[in-house]
């Protein structure tokens, strides 16, 4: 399997400084983002400076700014230099070992997938995220590190990325928008095998647009991030990449061309054959587009053979609970690309908008990426089990007259880079348990391990965890009075805030509408009342950015700051501004109790709540996204009903049931301790929590998932697809004709149905028309009744009707435990290497 460090070389020219002996392999340690989840490398930056550590967390921006004299003086320090030495030894040793993929499936012709999206949430020093998607991505990279999985990100290197949070006097959120210096990233510009700085050039119209190419280290994963700001460029177009999410329509949709089409291209010009393209949201579309163009360049085939080809190795992961959120664009803004892009591909411009639309001939349609997404794709996964259901309901436009349970959306559950979001206490914990190794294998011995642990252990690992949240958040709220210029009394009064022995709950997430974040305050008085309590104290942290276009979302900020400024309540709520990766975790390392209200079905699958399981916090959430498959009595507390419609509960009785969770089940529980202090019935629940929960909300988990139930399958089809120039994907292809084009000539004869012992027998005369019977598959259909599952089945071809032209008998057995009328027949194309309905959605019922 190829190195991903060694597929481009990286010019060492934007900053190199001559480190004294000893201290050569701090650049090396810098430059690879894997410091990111190891606790061990912490040390060697904190001693260098302890002040810009705390500050940016940033390695490589610290290489930068130290002192030659202090870079000498360490030198001298023997146990950092060994620190060091340990740190390159250890590195070498994990980025030589094959890893779970190597090991499992050391001959797999699964050699490399490109993993498409529009932001990575990888560390503060490499701010190009904004919240959910941005750090699911990163956590992807990071655990495809670990495990060996060949994978390299493709991404964009934003100017500002995404904004700062500052609160206004009045608590409205104002957004600043830092400079991110590519000087102080740690990132280096991608060398071309010719020489000098890679770039490549897409053609837009009336213009051509040059994106430069850097590169960023994972471990053992490379990201590629695009950058349009060339001095090439027009002013306008340097600014394609400034931010992460702009305002404007046009801007959008130039980043994702670039990420896209862009982004394909950076892996053609690099020679990195990929395998599987995997869409992180549809935002990265258009690579479909590119890689079907880079086929038909490479084998002269045709447009919908290269289609039938290619979309094989895609695969689409949908993060968004409605479809109102997918990327959309007026038919007059888009065509003009659009035009670029057909001529790319050679097939008229309407047919390529076709493609995005619901309606293919509706010239007046928006289109949309996640349809182009679906329909360039042999894969497409939500990001929870009732995620996967909504979105079977968001596509079902896309496949008229298919049951919704039929749609071709599946699931794979999201989870955390556990080794991103432990703490130091936490690592240590673990690794006592379980070992150092424990989350780069399959994770099966984890839990009956942690389940050995003692009250006396675990209790005590939880208080220091709150002791050292409740220090960081003390510093944290004195740094933010003093930039307001807050009075020395509120200063002194924040050095001493809260308890470190009081029930902790934190709430942290964007905020926007759905996520409900005022429901804590329905009733303001009887939640006052909870926090106050002298015997049974409780305190909250918050904290969360609104969209910069959200005034809805804006003002739940300023309602849930204002509220914590209350004098009243200065010493039991806190919010603290600016909501990024290194507050999250602190926060989620010391929380003893992390609060999730969206409105059920919107949150799509959540992971702030996975990343407390490892540091022994506990869930109150609703059931929602990935709680609702993983909640249950013994690991912590669920708001709403388990029930199979999707709608949660009103509001109001969310909130009563929150607040009744709260005063009788979750506060009682915690301040009821046993002789030693100990809250045994709370630390069961912990215990529980830990071993069960962790390793299945891990990325570990999730990425072995993509692997053995996207990654190879995808590939393993689109190996077939492509062998002898493209042979199986011609004749994949003239199936699909021949069955779009005669499928209006089939229609069902004569049905026959009788009663043996516990099944309906059911004989049907079906006439194929112009098309063969092995070209089509006859069937029953029934749908879900009482306990009964939906039931499909397949019906045998008998033979010819006597004296009928093309005409066959179909026949088999149904149980009779449901009415006859309860089954439908019905006839769908089958073909041994098409997925259907994916690549072909005609369907004919009998009735």
């Amino acid at each position: 399997m190829t190195n991903h460090r060694d597929e481009s070389n990286t010019s060492s020219y934007f900053f190199c400084r001559s480190l004294p002996p000893g201290l050569e392999g701090l650049n090396e340690l810098a430059l690879d983002l894997r410091w990111t989840w190891s606790h061990f490398s912490d040390r060697l930056w904190e001693q260098l400076d302890p002040e810009a550590w705390e500050r940016t967390g940033n390695p490589y921006f610290i290489l930068q700014s130290v002192s030659q004299a202090r870079l000498e003086e360490a030198a001298q320090n023997p146990t950092l230099k060994h620190d060091l030495r340990m740190w390159e030894e250890q590195r070498n040793r994990y980025l030589n070992d094959p890893g779970w993929f190597g090991q499992t499936y050391p001959t797999s012709d699964l050699q490399r997938v490109a993993y498409f999206s529009m932001e990575f949430g990888l560390s503060e020093a490499l701010p190009i995220y904004s919240g959910g998607l941005g750090i699911l991505a990163g956590d992807h990279l990071s655990a495809a590190s670990d495990l060996g999985v060949p994978i390299v990100g493709i991404g964009l290197l934003y100017q500002q990325g995404y904004f700062r949070q500052i609160l206004s006097p009045e608590a409205w959120q104002l957004e600043v928008f830092p400079y991110n210096d590519p000087m102080s990233l740690p990132v280096m510009p991608v060398q071309h095998s010719e020489g000098g700085w890679l770039r490549v050039k897409l053609e837009l119209p009336g213009r051509s647009l040059l994106v430069r190419v850097w590169q960023a280290r994972v471990g053992k994963v490379t990201l590629y991030l695009l950058d349009s700001n060339d001095p090439l460029n027009t002013p306008k177009d340097r600014g394609i990449t400034a931010n992460l999410y702009p305002g404007g329509q046009e801007q959008r949709l130039l980043q994702e061309i670039v990420l896209g089409i862009g982004g394909w291209r950076v892996l053609d010009a690099l020679g990195c054959a990929i395998d599987v393209c995997h869409l992180n949201e549809g935002h990265a579309a258009f690579a479909i587009l590119a890689r079907i163009r880079s086929f038909m360049v490479n084998t002269r085939q045709s447009f919908p053979v290269a289609l039938a080809a290619t979309r094989a190795g895609n695969v689409f992961t949908t993060h968004t609970p409605v479809e109102a959120a997918f990327d959309q664009y007026d038919p007059s803004l888009i065509r003009p690309y659009a035009q670029f892009l057909s001529t790319l591909v050679g097939v008229p411009v309407d047919q390529l908008l076709a493609l995005g639309r619901r309606d293919a001939s509706n010239t007046n349609e928006p289109f949309n990426m996640a349809y182009l997404a679906v329909r360039g794709c042999g894969g497409v996964n939500g990001v929870s089990q009732l995620h996967g259901q909504v979105s079977r309901n968001i596509f079902q436009p896309l496949f008229p007259r298919w049951p919704e349970i039929e749609i071709p959306v599946g699931h794979i559950t999201n989870g955390i880079h556990v080794p991103s979001w432990d703490s130091q206490a936490a690592d240590t914990l673990w690794t006592n348990a379980c070992g150092k190794e424990r989350w780069v294998g399959t994770l099966k011995d984890l839990c009956p391990l942690i389940t050995k642990l003692s009250d006396e252990t675990l209790w005590s690992f939880r208080v220091s965890q709150r002791v050292a949240l409740i220090d960081y958040v003390r510093r944290r709220l004195v740094r933010q009075r003093q930039e307001h210029g807050a009075s020395e009394e509120l200063i002194e009064e924040a050095r001493h805030a809260f308890d470190p022995n009081a029930l902790t709950l934190g709430f942290a997430r964007r905020f926007t509408a759905y996520k409900r974040p005022t429901l804590l305050l329905t009733d303001r008085d009887r939640f006052i009342r909870l926090l106050s309590d002298p015997q049974h104290p409780v305190q909250l942290i918050m904290a969360g950015k609104a969209h910069p276009h959200d005034e809805e979302g804006k003002r739940l900020v300023q309602t849930l700051a204002q509220f914590a400024a209350e004098p009243a309540l200065r010493n039991r709520v806190v919010f603290l501004e600016d909501y990024e990766m290194t507050l999250a975790q602190e926060l989620v390392a010391g929380i003893d109790v992390w609060l999730n209200t969206p409105r059920r079905p919107l949150e799509a699958s959540g992971t702030s709540g996975m990343k407390v399981l490892v540091n022994g916090g506990l869930n109150l959430s609703e059931l929602d996204g990935w709680w609702a498959e993983a909640y249950t009595p013994n690991v912590g507390w669920a708001l709403g009903k388990i029930e199979p419609n999707l709608d949660g509960l009103p509001d109001a009785e969310e909130a009563a049931q929150l607040y009744d969770l709260l005063e009788y089940q979750i506060i009682p529980e915690f301040y009821e301790r046993d002789h030693e202090a100990i809250p045994c019935r709370w630390i069961e629940r912990v215990r529980t929590s830990m071993s069960q929960l962790t390793p299945l909300y891990s990325s570990n988990r999730m990425v072995r998932e993509y692997v053995e139930n996207a990654y190879l399958p995808a590939s393993q089809a689109y190996h077939r697809r492509v062998a002898d120039g493209g042979k199986l994907a011609r004749e994949l292809h003239d199936w699909q004709h021949r069955i779009q084009e005669h499928w209006t000539t089939l229609r069902f004869g004569d049905m026959q149905v009788i009663k043996i012992d516990e099944d309906w027998s059911f004989e049907i005369q079906v006439h194929c028309g112009s098309l063969e019977p092995e070209m089509v598959s006859v069937e029953l259909y029934a749908d879900r009744y009482l306990d009964s599952p939906s039931n499909r089945t397949v019906l045998d071809l008998k033979g010819p009707v006597s004296g009928l032209v093309n005409a066959y008998l179909y026949c088999g057995n149904a149980s009779a435990i449901r009415p006859a009328d309860h089954y439908t027949p019905r006839i769908v194309p089958t073909y041994l290497h098409a997925a259907v309905p994916l690549e072909c959605r005609e369907i004919l019922w009998m009735r």
